[in-house]
């Protein structure tokens, strides 16, 4: 799959959200926290006007010193590697995307994946197609979060690419290296930032840019709807590249009916039906296992 990388789709809905509040502020001015007609006054506000979060007011100080200390913690691994590894090794390579997608994570999981998918399958090569769905059902099935697709991607980098290490061994380390990075940038942003949201709320400018990228968000997230729900009903596909962008297309004879068949009834499930989420997993999963198992 060949498309336009997650954080530049971020970055260029963001530009274009502050572009357009200046050049047309009347048609983003509702837009994000610093509409007119926000109802900002809430528990947050009522302590701020008893003075009892003078503590967490933007202080430089505060600011340094979450630097100097989270910023290695983040970091700090990643560069070890480099040094010791090269840029070349897979080490290095799930420190340094997954710290880049740390940043980039609007959105949500769902919104990240796609990203995920197209360079841990397209660009890397640390999976198939049919294994990044594999992480996701996996992921699904379980009450942890998502982000547990992003470890299962890191563990099979580090168990393809061991070197002297035990696969098994390296693959653990591996997942426990996406964990790290995709992690501890959360809290370096949270601490670091959270002093200076109340003044932000404000600014018609960032909430414009923020809508915007929410609304971004929304066509990532039916992306890799699309994404997944070809390369599960369909088995093979054929890319379109157009000046280095292009979709997955699916060839119409290696349609799997099965597949198919429990999307259909999954989607009658949910949204007719009304039944819950866990129940339709669980119903689809059993109807898998005995789909599978009649060949």
């Amino acid at each position: 799959m060949s498309c336009i990388p997650f954080p530049l789709i971020i970055l260029a809905a963001g530009l274009a959200g502050w572009a357009g509040s200046r050049a047309a502020p009347d048609l983003f001015q509702g837009a994000g926290h610093g509409g007119a007609k926000a109802d900002t006054h809430g528990v947050v506000d009522q302590m701020l006007e008893r003075g009892e979060l003078t503590h967490a007011e933007p202080s430089l100080q505060r600011a340094a010193g979450i630097i100097a200390v989270w910023l290695p913690l983040w970091l700090g691994p990643v560069v070890v590697l480099w040094l010791a590894f090269g840029s070349g090794s897979v080490w290095t390579q799930i420190g340094s995307f997954f710290s880049l997608m740390a940043v980039v994570t609007f959105g949500g999981a769902y919104a990240v994946l796609a990203y995920v998918a197209q360079a841990a399958v397209d660009g890397f090569g640390w999976l198939a197609p049919g294994e990044m769905l594999d992480g996701l059902g996996l992921a699904e099935t379980t009450p942890g979060p998502l982000v547990m697709v992003l470890q299962f991607v890191g563990f099979l980098a580090a168990y393809r690419a061991p070197g002297i290490l035990n696969p098994m061994l390296a693959g653990c380390l591996g997942a426990l290296l996406t964990l790290w990075v995709t992690f501890a940038p959360c809290f370096f942003w949270i601490f670091l930032g959270a002093p200076y949201v109340e003044a932000l709320r404000g600014n018609r400018a960032l909430g414009a840019a923020l809508s915007a990228i929410t609304a971004a968000v929304v066509g990532v997230i039916l992306n890799l709807a699309l994404w997944f729900a070809i390369h599960v009903v369909f088995r093979q596909v054929v890319s379109v590249d157009w000046h280095g962008i292009g979709p997955d297309l699916p060839v119409p004879s290696s349609i799997d009916w099965r597949a198919a068949a429990l999307s259909a009834l999954a989607m009658l499930a949910m949204f007719r039906l009304r039944l819950g989420m866990l129940p339709t997993l669980a119903a689809c999963g059993v109807a898998g296992m005995v789909l599978a198992a009649l060949g």
